[in-house]
Order: C-alpha cells, then structure tokens, then sequence
C-alpha cells in the first residue's frame, strides 16, 4: 500500500506566525510549531480573536491569550501565513461591472 501523501504541506510555516479558522467562526493566531497529515497544529503564544455574543459571525477587538494549543484537523477551514500575504483585487468584481 502506498503512504498516503498529506494534502496540506506546512512545513515552510513552521516556527512562523499564522492565523488559523475553525468551522464556526472562531480564530485564533499563533506560533506554528508542528502539524500532521490530518492538520492537527500545534500553535504556541496562542491569542484567540473573541467574537460578537450577540452575533457569532462578527469579531470584536477582544482578544484573550491562550498560549499553547492543539487544534483539531476536523475543525480547521483556514491556516494562513501572518507575513508574505497581501489583499488583492477581486478578479470578479470587474467582470460584473462589464
């Protein structure tokens, strides 16, 4: 049977700064420091982004600090590098105007 390759390859990310979302909204930023093949991470100085209670999709300026964390793969949607990242323009915006 062949090893089964993981689909995510986070290896350039460790030991940097990351911001991570989970299904339901929540999110939290941390220091990458190890992960598998099922994204399971492992984020240290860990600093979790409160949300709205009244509307859990809005987030707030309220942060809370964690520290270490392991987060669970199933409930991963995002893992996102913190430097090397920019906003760009929606491609599909100008298309629509058209």
């Amino acid at each position: 049977m062949a090893k089964k390759e993981s689909i995510l390859n986070l290896e350039k990310y460790v030991d940097q700064e990351v911001s991570v979302k989970f299904q339901g909204g929540r999110e939290v930023r941390g220091v990458l420091k190890g992960f598998d093949q099922l994204v399971n991470v492992v984020l240290d100085d860990c600093i979790e982004y409160l949300r709205d209670p009244a509307d859990p999709y809005r987030a707030t300026n309220s942060t809370r600090k964690l520290g270490l964390v392991v987060c669970r793969g199933l409930q991963v949607s995002l893992v996102s590098p913190m430097e090397g990242t920019e906003e760009i323009a929606n491609p599909f915006v100008a298309a629509a105007e058209d």
